[in-house]
């Protein structure tokens, strides 16, 4: 049987299965390798980190002790070619390397050949981890617990897949999920404790939130320019407020700081300006009445984005500013929209956490991610996973987790970041969140109640059952309670 896949808005989608004289590969037989892995001459340090954890992960299944060649001209016939370079354009010349994104990786047979490679720098690396996942049964469920299955006999059908996640940023944002090895092999690519470059990096932030008094301190600036603060009450004040977002020499000293901030890290692809976590936005009379004629605070913050990032566009073109629709700012302006280089994070901190996104209870969310839908190119989102009132209290959030992710799929978000507790060990069900949160992150269209099913049966073994008829309970008792992630005992 060969089964073909296509990439469908980032899912993977069967499309044919017709049958074929040859059923399978196989990589070992008896504890002995059936195949050599090619690890190519061009290949870079991220697919040399690829062919690493193939060898690994091979060898813990099997017993067999697999041979690596990294300078052959010639493929053997059985063989596993890992990562891009003339080798495998020669045996796989169907394939154009040159379209693949950048975490687009392709699996590939053909006879006794396989293929595991993808575009630059994360493809190949992703290519190896999913096939050990969907092929071989690996599984890390932390970074202190992974699955590997033992077989001395290992073979796979014939395949031909071709995926891209749908998700440009993926962050489960939870203390147990924040080891970089752990990341990359579970797809996340999120800033922090970021993926070092020799395991295909990760993306990459300068500031990540609340950056308005970073960029401008008040105790250096507001003596000399309090007209650069927020005017509340009939005053300029710095204190528990915002940046004037209106004033046109504010604007330009914000420039020349997230200049220099990008100079200073010149890795970054994204920096945050964004608002300080309170409220006290400007209500001078500029600012007033672009808030105005656009329905929301978010009229000035964007009126002020957009062109601090007009402005160093020529001087980092590859470089997204960021900021945040969150509490004030969260209702989308009606006409300003976000220039292609701007990156909008919608925050749901406002939200029942019991309920999906899309429940009645959350429809002023529902609307509001509507809306910056329609006007924003690059739309993240800012969810919420805990209750940072208590960690250790019951939080029964955790059967609307794939609901939220697919409806974050279905409106075009390019980036999720799933915040959770992220302090220490002590969050409720950290482990499982953080190992569920990144798969549905990688394919929104996992069956998520499998997945957690999977998670407590691999990692708690026979305490399985009991904590799953404990999710059930909790989950039914807490039906039509407003679940907050500022929620505290009663």
């Amino acid at each position: 049987m060969k089964i073909a896949f296509q990439t469908v808005a980032g899912i993977v989608v069967c499309l044919t299965a017709v049958t074929s004289a040859r059923t399978e590969v196989r990589l070992a037989e008896a504890g002995k390798p059936g195949v050599v892995i090619i690890g190519q001459p061009e290949a870079t340090t991220p697919e040399q980190h690829a062919v690493a954890e193939l060898v690994s992960h091979l060898n813990q299944i099997t017993g067999a002790r697999f041979e690596v060649q990294t300078n052959a001209s010639e493929a053997p016939r059985n063989a596993i070619i890992v990562g891009q370079g003339a080798l495998a354009t020669k045996l796989f010349p169907e394939v154009d390397f040159a379209t693949l994104g950048a975490e687009e990786f392709v699996i590939r047979t053909k006879g006794d050949r396989l293929l595991l490679a993808g575009g630059r720098p994360r493809g190949a690396i992703y290519a190896v981890n999913r096939f050990l996942q969907d092929q071989c049964g690996v599984r890390w469920w932390t970074p202190w617990a992974t699955n590997v299955p033992q077989r001395a006999s290992l073979q796979i059908p014939e395949l031909d897949v071709r995926y891209q996640p749908p998700f440009e940023y993926r962050e489960p944002f939870w203390f147990q999920g924040f080891d970089p090895l752990w990341k990359v092999r579970n797809g996340a690519n999120g800033e922090n404790r970021r993926i070092p470059p020799e395991w295909g990096g990760c993306v990459r932030y300068k500031g990540f939130a609340h950056t308005f008094y970073p960029l401008v301190p008040p105790e250096k600036h507001f003596k000399d320019h309090p007209e650069w603060y927020s005017f509340i009450k009939g005053k300029r004040t710095h204190e528990r407020a915002q940046l004037c977002l209106s004033n046109p020499e504010l604007r330009d000293f914000v420039v020349g700081r997230v200049k220099e901030w990008l100079r200073e890290d010149p890795d970054a692809g994204i920096i945050s300006v964004t608002q300080n976590d309170w409220y006290g936005y400007c209500q001078c009379e500029p600012c007033k009445a672009i808030d105005d004629a656009e329905g929301s605070p978010a009229g000035s913050m964007l009126a002020f984005v957009n062109y601090i990032a007009e402005k160093i566009e020529p001087e980092f073109p590859n470089v997204a500013v960021d900021t945040f629709a969150y509490q004030y700012t969260r209702k989308p302006p009606k006409t300003i929209k976000p220039r292609p280089n701007v990156i909008v994070r919608l925050c749901s901190i406002e939200c029942n956490f019991r309920e999906p996104l899309d429940h009645v209870s959350n429809a002023a969310f529902l609307a509001d991610l509507e809306g910056w839908s329609k006007i924003c190119q690059r739309l993240y989102i800012w969810d919420y996973t805990t209750d940072f009132s208590n960690y250790l209290l019951p939080h029964p959030n955790w059967f609307t987790h794939g609901a939220n992710v697919r409806l974050f799929q279905k409106f075009g978000v390019r980036g999720v970041f799933e915040q959770g507790a992220y302090q220490g060990f002590g969050g409720e069900l950290g482990e499982l969140r953080a190992w569920v949160l990144a798969q549905l992150l990688w394919n929104p269209q996992t069956d998520d109640r499998a997945l957690i099913q999977e998670f407590l049966q691999g990692y708690y073994g026979p305490a399985a059952k009991p904590i799953a008829r404990y999710l059930e309970l909790m989950h039914d008792s807490s039906r039509g309670f407003y679940l907050g992630c500022f929620t505290k005992p009663n």
